[in-house]
């Protein structure tokens, strides 16, 4: 066993001196999870705190500030219902301690309890016999909003409804664990406790591991395989189907689906075929095995279940009921989910599984029954009353439940009349009293009040794993019944400590190596949208920037560009307006730039299209590397237009972050499919505004001033110097600037690239004949190769806009619309 009293960093001198494990145990209060653990592990808590003492240099605020920017370089992130914009993760620099021998007996109470619910679901839309034997009232699974009818008699792949599940513990001061709610509809909180430990473990170096703590990649890779396990396929496709961006818990999602290496996708992406379900991919449709949903059943199919829904898949109900879809978990499980449950689950376990609850829920009457409602209006006073089925209900709050000692007067009215009128809509449960853990609050270490979320997976040979570790909720307030998390809570890591060393392992798991493969993986169609106008936005907000540059006075001509009140100057500011980044060419030069570079209220304004950029981003995040999501997330400085200098200074900045971004897709990002359209985003924005600046400051009359800014528009100043011994000239820039086919600023070199892209795409015809956006590039690169400056008219110019814009739209058409199997040309789509 490993002295948990000297812990790496403090071999040279012994053991530190007394710290925050001894201060905050001598002030913990009774039933504290530090407090009152065994000696063994009281010892690792003490060494842990004062190794973390030593590492802040005792102060709290330091470990808080280190796993705060943690938390932020990983991309976690969450919303709370009403929120526009993600809050950054409150994650604990403290972690949970719990020991082995403690946490076996929650295994044994949570694997116990998963069968049940199986058992349970299994006969509500199967044999129904709990009903028919009077153990279950049949107005507790008819009241549910997640009971539906419509899944009765179609039985899941192998019998598993459930796959995966959760339960929110909580821990009386007496160290008694019991269960305040079972969870199967969706997942949340198991990303976050994966983050959780990744921040912390970055944070805290090699600490966890000293402290023999489980890991949780193994029961991630038995999840996937579980996962795998129900699908017909040997390999099989399997996605993560997630309400999309705007969900609460997106962040959780894309970083799990990275992680696992599953395809994230939205209903939208998804088509329903001959009773089979699969994804729309720049390749045409290709089958999916399996899905995780991260959605309600009331979602998932607007045929099936709720007609309003807009994020479902049509048909998906009918691929379930054939049997050729592995749905985790199954519609219809989330009618356990109901408080009215929790009344009958322990005689239901004497009856299904001949024992009593290992982990004893928390005492609930269901005012369903006549004895139950009048002992809940004897007692309401020492109970929390609730919607038994999570609903709206007279006398009770938005959060479907209150404390009865806080009744005031007209609410106690309103919720005694509620429950004479509809008693089956009420439950009473007992005041749960929470055991405390440390945390830093306002720079103090602090008590807190927990609940944890654990979490219970399905392996390869559909036995139970619990994950060894948790979602542990800090809780700032009373509402420790909420979904996740409520305003002022904190997250927590919590950790199992064993007595010897854990193994390492990885996801990857000890089953083998997998045949070695060369490609990317699919793309689905939306995916390579959003990727090719991240690179169009990025490419646009780039622009814009060198504009605003050239007007302050960027070029490397000793008197610093165009003179103010000059033609040359004219054009610059009237561009700006063109494009929406101002709203007239009126007023200072200075403010008008600030306006360019920061006002959000214009379209075309640097600040609105760098939030277009992370606004599509968010779309990716299950694609994007950490550093590049970081950097296009980075909030932009105010910008007050006050010193010319420092608008410089900004845009000069500003580009360096934009050219950063084009360094990482450059040197990061695998020449995949993705990082085609990406790429190729931005050479389509670059190839249609070299145009458009070409046609601006390079036409027939243009001035020395308008040749010089077209060269710094286009980086090319340097690449002209070193050509010609002359001043600018008109044939020689426009010849640099729009058909050289070595300058990355080119019009011609963007058209190569496009064209080799491409190229590179994978076909959807089978006659061997290309497609519409393959020989309008083919044709454009022809048109352009032959030409010089001299050659090149102004008529010419626009006539080359319209075909890349007609070529934008034919690559629209082709991969970013639905594809459907009746406009395959007779290819063979489905795979």
């Amino acid at each position: 066993m490993v002295d948990a009293s000297v812990l790496p960093g403090q071999e040279s001198g012994g053991r530190v001196a007394p710290g925050w494990g001894a201060d905050y145990l001598a002030r913990a209060p009774k039933g504290d999870l530090f407090a009152g653990a065994d000696p063994d592990l009281t010892a690792q808590w003490r060494a842990m705190l004062d190794r973390l003492s030593t590492q802040a240099q005792g102060n709290p605020a330091i470990l808080a500030d280190n796993v705060a920017r943690q938390a932020i370089d990983l991309g976690m992130a969450f919303r709370l219902t009403g929120d526009e914009q993600e809050r950054p993760w409150p994650l604990s620099p403290i972690p949970m301690l719990i020991g082995a021998a403690e946490w076996q007996r929650i295994e044994l109470g949570l694997a116990q309890r998963a069968d049940l619910l199986e058992r349970v679901i299994g006969d509500i839309y199967g044999d129904q016999s709990l009903v028919r034997d009077g153990r279950l009232p049949a107005a507790v699974i008819a009241g549910s909003p997640h009971y539906w009818r419509v899944m009765t008699g179609s039985p899941p792949p192998h019998g598993h409804h459930l796959h995966f599940y959760a339960a929110d513990l909580a821990r009386g001061p007496d160290g008694e664990w019991r269960v305040l709610a079972d969870r199967v509809r969706t997942p949340v909180g198991v990303g976050y406790a994966l983050e959780n430990r990744l921040a912390l473990s970055r944070a805290t170096g090699d600490l966890l591991g000293a402290m023999n703590t489980r890991r949780l990649a193994p029961f991630f890779s038995e999840l996937r395989r579980g996962l795998a396990a129900d699908c017909e396929r040997s390999e099989p496709r399997i996605g993560l189907l997630t309400p999309g961006r705007f969900n609460q818990s997106y962040a959780e999602q894309a970083h799990l689906a990275r992680y696992l290496g599953l395809l994230l996708v939205e209903g939208e992406d998804l088509i329903v075929t001959d009773g089979q379900l699969f994804v729309r991919t720049i390749q045409g449709l290709k089958r999916i095995d399996g899905l995780w949903r991260w959605m309600d059943s009331r979602f998932l199919d607007p045929l099936a279940f709720d007609g309003k829904s807009r994020i479902g898949v049509p048909d998906l109900f009918d691929a379930c009921a054939r049997g050729g879809l592995m749905l985790s978990n199954w519609p219809g499980a989330g009618v356990i989910e109901s408080r009215a449950f929790a009344a009958f689950l322990p005689q239901l376990a004497r009856a299904m599984l001949g024992a009593d609850l290992l982990l004893p829920n928390i005492a609930t009457w269901w005012c369903g029954q006549p004895a139950e409602r009048d002992h809940v209006m004897a007692h309401i006073d020492d109970l929390v009353v609730g919607s038994a089925f999570d609903q709206d209900a007279a006398g009770l709050s938005d959060a479907h439940f209150t404390a009865g000692s806080a009744l005031a007067g007209d609410q106690r009215a309103a919720l005694t009349e509620g429950i004479n009128r509809r008693p089956m809509d009420y439950v009473g449960q007992e005041v749960v009293r929470l055991s405390t853990t440390p945390a830093i609050v306002d720079g103090q270490l602090t008590p807190l009040p927990f609940t944890l979320r654990v979490f219970v997976a399905r392996d390869g040979q559909g036995a139970w794993r619990i994950m060894p570790g948790a979602f542990a909720r800090l809780a700032a307030h009373g509402d420790i019944r909420a979904a996740l998390m409520g305003e002022g809570d904190l997250s927590a890591d919590m950790c199992v400590i064993d007595s010897h060393p854990v193994p390492r392992e990885s996801l990857l798991g000890s089953g083998g190596a997998p045949a070695i493969r060369r490609v990317g993986g699919m793309l689905p169609a939306k995916a390579a949208d959003n990727l090719y106008w991240l690179g169009r936005y990025i490419e646009r907000a780039e622009t814009t920037l060198r504009v605003i540059r050239a007007i302050v006075g960027g070029s490397i001509e000793a008197d610093l560009g165009p003179a103010v009140g000059s033609p040359t100057m004219e054009r610059l500011i009237g561009q700006l307006a063109l494009w929406g980044a101002v709203d007239g060419t009126s007023g200072r030069t200075g403010a008008l730039c600030a306006r360019a570079l920061g006002d959000a209220g214009q379209s075309g304004s640097v600040r609105a299209l760098m939030a277009v950029v992370a606004n599509i981003g968010e779309g990716l995040r299950d694609r994007l590397a950490t550093d590049f999501w970081r950097l296009v997330r980075l909030p932009l400085p105010p910008f007050d237009g006050s010193v010319t200098e420092s608008l410089l200074d900004a845009s000069s900045r500003m580009i360096e972050r934009i050219s950063a971004l084009s360094g990482l897709a450059a040197e990061n990002m695998g020449r995949t499919e993705g990082w085609r359209f990406h790429d190729m985003g931005r050479r389509m924005e670059r190839a249609v505004n070299g145009c458009r600046l070409t046609a601006l400051f390079g036409a027939d009359w243009a001035s020395a001033d308008d040749l010089t800014v077209l060269l710094d528009l286009h980086d090319s100043q340097i690449s002209y110097r070193n050509r010609y011994l002359s001043g600018p000239s008109l044939g020689p820039v426009r010849d640099i600037v729009a058909l050289e086919p070595h300058n990355p600023r080119a019009i011609a070199y963007q058209a190569q690239r496009i064209a080799d892209h491409i190229a590179a795409l994978p076909t959807l015809r089978s006659d061997g004949m290309p497609e519409e956006p393959q020989r309008l590039s083919g044709s454009l690169v022809a048109t352009l190769a032959p030409l010089t400056g001299d050659s090149l008219t102004m008529a010419g110019l626009t006539e080359i806009e319209a075909r890349l814009l007609a070529l934008s739209d034919a690559i629209g058409q082709r991969y970013f619309l639905p594809i459907r199997k009746e406009k395959s040309d007779g290819a063979d789509l489905l795979s």
